[in-house]
């Protein structure tokens, strides 16, 4: 008898009883809030976090899961790590919400964050897996809309098409792991979409004219079903004239980051968006295109969590 697919409905229970194991680390606060009296939201206070310089966060689950419960820990590690105060939001998920509603959320906070003094040059904006493709796609409409960008983009693991080609699936035919992600994320997918083409450029940024982006960084792991379709979207920006920081790690599973604190390569590549962004606005113009593809493969001495 085949398996049944878990519901929607079951996988986000599923993901949040998960995340009550997740603590915050020392020394960092939670301030709850709604923005525009709409749309639920949290900060994330550090202590000794910068006194401009913020933080918009968009976590990951494909557009369908995931919540300010299911990555507040990895956020609170993050600030901790880059000193900044991160704004992070509970955008409206599909199926009940598709496009453009987590777009339109994104944009919500981000023009948010504006009216209430914080620079275009002093905002980065983040995300993981589907939000770090969220955030590449709101960069992306911000441009379209002739709008101050942030300082810069981050992308951890981020879904950058959302029509995953058969030539991923292919490669990870004989990994059943890997293939039972690849299919679940080509079922997402057309949620999210819903009436809209999959190649639409702010649902797949991979689709889209990528010229005139802020610097951006980008990690991925080799082993993940997104790694060709991650190295593709970055070949195409920098060939726009994009300023991109490719840090590849060899061998992690897909939301390794979410797992900071018992995954050395997690906590060493929240170091590396932290170093990275340091670089970032002490010399904003000198941000290198091909930095440390070489250090991300490094290995990391075990240490204790921060």
């Amino acid at each position: 008898m085949a398996r049944r697919k878990p519901s929607v409905g079951a996988m986000r229970l599923a993901m949040e009883a998960g995340a009550l194991f997740q603590f915050m680390p020392w020394g960092v606060h939670l301030e709850s809030l709604k923005l525009d009296k709409r749309l639920d939201a949290e900060w994330v206070r550090p202590r000794a976090a910068h006194s401009t310089r913020v933080m918009l966060y968009l976590h990951g689950g494909g557009y369908v899961l995931g919540s300010l419960n299911t990555h507040r820990s990895l956020v609170g590690s993050l600030a901790q790590r880059c000193r900044l105060n991160i704004l992070t939001i509970n955008y409206r998920k599909a199926p009940d919400h598709p496009f453009p509603a987590a777009l339109e959320d994104a944009k919500r906070a981000y023009h948010w964050l504006l009216r209430h003094g914080h620079q275009a040059h002093d905002i980065v904006v983040a995300g993981d897996s589907a939000g770090g493709g969220l955030a590449l796609a709101l960069l992306l409409a911000l441009r379209d809309a002739g709008e101050a960008l942030p300082a810069a983009g981050v992308g951890l693991s981020p879904w950058t098409d959302l029509n995953l080609p058969i030539t991923a699936l292919r490669r990870v035919a004989r990994e059943e792991g890997l293939l039972l992600e690849a299919l679940q994320m080509r079922t997402w997918g057309p949620l999210y979409a819903h009436k809209t083409s999959l190649a639409h450029p702010l649902l797949s940024p991979a689709q889209a004219d990528l010229h005139g982006l802020p610097p951006l960084l980008i990690q991925i792991s080799t082993a993940e079903v997104l790694y060709e379709d991650v190295v593709t979207f970055v070949d195409k920006a920098r060939a726009a004239g994009v300023k991109v920081t490719l840090q590849p790690f060899e061998g992690l599973v897909h939301w390794w980051h979410l797992f900071w604190r018992i995954v050395p390569e997690a906590r060493q590549a929240l170091d590396q968006i932290a170093a990275f962004l340091n670089h970032l606005w002490e010399e904003p113009r000198a941000v290198s295109a091909t930095l440390p593809v070489e250090e991300a493969r490094r290995p990391v001495a075990r240490r204790r969590a921060a």
